[in-house]
């Protein structure tokens, strides 16, 4: 038995999880007669619907049945989301009954009794369809294979959950009929589980890190909290009917399951909402940190509701117009999934027509502002619940202030200000409140509380980070680089000091009239220029290349955005469609203004051209607009010019936590010295939150992680000059990478004895990576020279990867590390110039060729070259694995034998190169051999099994041998049919028909059994790579 605790082991322990810990049944996909083109477990389907539906007569059943085999033409998305109506709602149907036709739904689950369903576990299930495919395990309930579950090696370190990733996403091109019914994709490799959808992309498939929605110390996810966390019967069935929706947008809709977090606090808030309605009407505070898909647990929230509270009216409340048609659009696109399509609220009347027009049901979007408008409340009716976004703005407020306030004709105006949340509580008197908010409450804000009650669920920043639902955001200041003198600093705080006073809007108002100043300093003409130079410098330099190198400017007011714009493209002219203003129109804009803001279309264009990631718009310049509910996830940088604070300052700076590919954190670079109203803002966030997030300074955050990184790559390059690296040629340049990379290579015959991750190439791996991570956010902190070294220790990490992993299947071609390293050089050192690492090689270079080999024979680096030759010949091996079992064999046993005595320090460099180049040459020879012979490369590897026994070819005459061969050949190919190697009958009955050939041909029996097995060996190999054409 192998050392080893391999994939198939893994499959095993998941097998037993699911039917001993979960009580699934299990199923053995070759011991089922079926028809292999069609993914469901028909006979399971079919008493399962008789069972769900006793009332309903067979025709009915039969229609459903059919419906289920037979979507509509249409993508595979849109053959899903209607798969997924019928799972969550029924199959529509027509019936005849006593000679009248009927209309019924027929339920696919019972999702009352999870008892009344079928849950079964499978593996080796094939389907036929593009080709032959056999997943790793499903689930069917009911006979529906709704999940897919693709494992990888725990103890192969070139597969990871990346790989199962991947193979998932093969499968849906190559079987996509059983994604038709598909509702969760899960890769797993022990280490790493993660679930997602037919359409995330790997960044978006998540942990589920708890059974019982306790999430305070779930660090890492064990891989059996995850499968009983999400596939636990009941919760199983819940999921399925209430947490799985799409977000309907044409070609950019996408499948969403929630995720661990929002499963578990909807659930809490659900039902602190039943309890409320029955009690004070408070429902409480949802509070998860922004950009964790807190809209999209509203949208989960207000399904919910309709059956736990039989149809209640839902109000959804926001504090600004663009907020509210963020949130309408969100709950608008799941409309499906809610059932009901979700209204603006245009006017108070209009609201109030809304509320008194039914009695029931109903999503109704309105702002604040409805509510101030009139006297006598809007409804009376207890049957409404009242969900407020952003729960905490700073008008909520229960008490009434005497607010003084002095006209422009010298008049002073006194008025009596009634707290907002008092005004709702009076119009909607017998509603339920429920508060959602990204940033926490406020220790001093009683009224929030009053009004909403206590928290009902926290899904802190630590957390989010660490589920990989956020990314951290770090600062950098440079209000240094703007000189401002210190009367100006002074004014500046003084802004800060007034809002942390948590003052009423007219206050502020009033006095940032006092502070009329301010405008004038902050938008002098020589300050805008320092700012904007800097902008550009840091932009250029250290952003720019970044992902997709978007950025937002945040200005203090509408007049020094476009004095920035103005300035920016004063500057760089050619810039007119990479940068845009975002802010709102005023009746006394200058008509030069209004052509550059533009009408509303025009701001949604310009949206529509910020998210787009191909879109050559780059920069956002914004003031208010796009601060909050605003999502481009490839955003990773912020240049604030604007004193924020509290929760303002936390949901602007938001904007760049967003996941996106391998984005390591977002970057506010702070203009107006931001950092202490951040230290303020922390304080209501929770005690890991302000350990973790409390100092987010890059000059001390990432910059001593990069200090330290760089510390260690050094060392790890100890004893290597590569100084070239940093003023030579790029000649001299491309000598120093592979020297780096055969240097580092060269330390594998010393460590052989050590661990796989002690050895120095994989710390290299493992510590460059995370340098190059580091230094994305404070690259600006970092001179010129060491940026080169580090662009330097890149190029190595990338060569030294691309020659020691990527076993998968992921082809490896010099010219593809070239360009690799090239591309990264441009980026990182600004060079033009072409580095070749491999002087002769063109686009194309085959292991097969002399010229090739040659060169490799003759390079200095002779590390590198045992790595290469090493990497090439293993590649054509494992072709042959999939083809020929004996020259596979054959050419395995040589390279292990050889490495082994490299390793081991019986061969040189040199002697160890002379082995793999001879290999090399006959593994070219035994490639041209089957064209020698006249036969085709199945034929071949048949060939190779009969002749496995030198001795055999003394015993036939050659063209016995070849006839023998051929009809072999043919035999198997006729016998073949599909999962045959996984039948014992039908692998006994193509061992006899071997025997039986052999035995005409008359064989030798002394060799008999040895050939049967080795033409066995080959043939279910051949099965398991060769297209199915049955």
């Amino acid at each position: 038995m192998s050392n080893h605790f391999a994939e198939s082991h893994y499959e095993n322990a998941i097998l037993q999880l699911f039917q001993e810990q979960l009580g699934y049944n299990y199923l053995y996909g070759p011991d089922v007669e079926r028809d292999y083109h069609s993914p469901l477990y028909e006979d399971a389907l079919l008493s399962a619907l008789r069972c769900i539906n006793p009332a309903l007569p067979e025709e009915a059943i039969t229609e459903a049945v059919y419906k289920l085999q037979n979507f509509e033409g249409g993508s595979l998305l849109q053959k899903n989301m209607a798969f997924t109506d019928y799972l969550q709602n029924g199959v529509p149907v027509k019936y005849v009954e006593n000679g009248e036709e009927r209309s019924t739904l027929v339920y696919l689950v019972d999702f009352k009794d999870p008892n009344n369903n079928d849950f079964t576990i499978a593996n080796q299930w094939t389907v036929v369809e593009n080709s032959e495919k056999r997943p790793d395990v499903l689930l069917f309930l009911n006979g529906l294979p709704l999940v897919v579950v693709e494992l990888k090696s725990p103890s192969r370190e070139e597969t990871d959950a990346s790989a199962a990733y991947r193979q998932i996403r093969n499968y849906m091109h190559e079987i996509p009929s059983l994604f038709i019914y598909n509702a969760v994709c899960v890769m797993s490799d022990l280490t790493t589980s993660k679930a997602g959808t037919i359409t995330s992309g790997e960044d978006r498939f998540m942990a589920w890190k708890t059974t019982d929605g306790d999430y305070e110390n779930t660090q890492y996810a064990q891989f059996d909290t995850f499968f009983e966390g999400l596939f636990e019967k009941r919760r199983f069935l819940d999921i399925l009917k209430n947490f799985i929706c799409f977000n309907v947008d044409g070609e950019k809709t996408f499948k969403i399951l929630a995720g661990y977090h929002q499963y578990f606090a909807v659930k809490k808030a659900v039902a602190s909402t039943v309890k409320a309605t029955t009690t004070d009407g408070k429902g409480g505070v949802f509070w998860h940190t922004q950009g964790s898909g807190k809209s999209l647990s509203m949208v989960f929230y207000a399904h919910g509701l309709q059956t736990a509270l039989d149809s209640p009216t839902i109000v959804v409340i926001t504090d600004r117009n663009d907020l509210d048609d963020q949130l309408y659009g969100q709950f608008a696109r799941c409309r499906d999934f809610l059932r009901q399509t979700p209204q603006q609220a245009q006017s108070r009347q209009h609201l109030k027509d809304l509320l008194a027009g039914r009695q029931a049901n109903g999503i109704i979007f309105t702002t604040m502002q409805k509510f101030e408008e009139g006297d006598g409340p809007l409804s009376a009716r207890r049957n409404i619940v009242v969900m407020a976004d952003e729960a905490h703005r700073g008008q909520y407020g229960l008490n009434e202030k005497v607010v003084v306030k002095q006209k422009k004709n010298g008049e002073v105006e006194a008025r009596t200000v009634i707290g907002t949340a008092r005004i709702i509580r009076d119009n909607l008197p017998n509603a339920t409140f429920i508060g959602f908010t990204g940033t926490p409450i406020s220790s001093k804000d009683r009224s929030t509380r009053e009004v909403f009650g206590d928290y009902i669920d926290v899904y802190d920043m630590t957390q989010a980070v660490e589920d990989g639902a956020t990314r951290p955001v770090y600062y950098e200041s440079r209000v240094i680089h703007l000189k401002l003198d210190e009367a100006t600093l002074r004014l500046i705080d003084t802004e800060y000091d007034l809002m942390a006073q948590n003052a009423d809007p007219y206050v502020i108002e009033q006095s940032k009239k006092e502070l009329g100043q301010m405008e004038a300093i902050l938008g002098a003409d020589t300050t805008i220029e320092s700012l904007v130079n800097d902008i550009l410098d840091h932009y250029e330099n250290y952003r720019a290349n970044l992902l997709t190198g978007k950025a937002m400017i945040v200005a203090y007011s509408r007049p020094i955005a476009m004095k920035i714009y103005k300035r920016i493209l004063e500057l760089r002219p050619a810039w007119t469609e990479k940068v845009g203003v975002v802010m709102t129109q005023g009746n006394n804009d200058p008509e030069e203004w209004r052509q550059i803001i533009g009408n509303k279309a025009h701001k949604e264009e310009l949206a529509r051209k910020f998210k787009d990631n191909a879109s050559p718009m780059k920069i956002a310049i914004v003031v208010d607009m796009w601060l909050t509910g605003f999502d481009v996830p490839s955003l990773a940088t912020m240049y604030v010019y604007k004193p924020m604070a509290g929760h303002n300052l936390m949901q602007a700076i938001a904007r760049v936590n967003r996941v996106f590919g391998d984005k390591e954190g977002g970057l506010v670079v702070d203009y107006v010295g931001i950092a202490q109203a951040l230290k303020q803002a922390m304080n209501d966030y929770t005690s890991r939150d302000k350990k973790n997030y409390g100092d987010t300074n890059v000059s001390r955050a990432a910059y001593s992680k990069f200090q330290e990184k760089l510390s260690i790559c050094r060392d790890l390059l100890h004893g290597f000059d590569y100084s070239a690296f940093i003023s030579g040629t790029d000649l001299e340049r491309a000598k120093a990478i592979s020297g780096g990379a055969n240097f580092l290579l060269g330390r594998r015959v010393l460590e052989n004895d050590l661990p796989d991750n002690e050895k120095t190439h994989n710390v290299y791996i493992k510590e460059a990576l995370l340098l190059r991570q580091a230094l994305s956010l404070c690259a600006s902190l970092v001179e010129e020279k060491t940026r080169l070294e580090c662009a330097f220790f890149e190029a190595v990490r990338t060569m030294v990867v691309r020659l020691t992993t990527g076993g998968t299947g992921e082809k490896f071609t010099l010219p593809e590390v070239n360009e690799r390293i090239n591309e990264l050089l441009k980026h990182s050192i600004k060079s033009e110039g072409v580095i070749n690492l491999f002087s002769d090689v063109g686009t194309e270079f085959s292991l097969f060729d002399p010229k090739f080999l040659e060169e490799i024979a003759h390079m200095k680096e002779k590390n590198l070259a045992v790595e290469l030759l090493k990497k090439l010949i293993a590649e054509q091996v494992s072709i042959y694995r999939r083809s020929n079992v004996v020259k596979s064999e054959k050419f395995s046993e040589i390279i292990q034998s050889v490495m082994n005595c490299y390793l081991n320090g019986m061969l040189t460099n040199e002697e160890v190169i002379q082995e793999l180049l001879k290999l090399a040459k006959d593994i070219a020879q035994a490639n041209a051999e089957g064209e020698a012979l006249g036969l085709n490369a199945e034929e071949l590897a048949f060939y190779d099994a009969l002749t496995k026994p030198h001795a055999i070819k003394d015993f036939y005459e050659h063209e016995e041998l070849i006839a023998i061969t051929k009809e072999l050949t043919d035999l198997l190919r006729q016998n073949r049919t599909i999962d045959w190697q996984k039948k014992e009958s039908t692998r006994a009955g193509m061992r006899r028909l071997v025997k039986r050939l052999l035995k005409k041909h008359k064989y030798p029996p002394e060799g008999m059994e040895d050939a049967v097995q080795t033409v066995m060996s080959q043939c279910e190999m051949w099965s398991d790579n060769v297209m199915a054409v049955d």
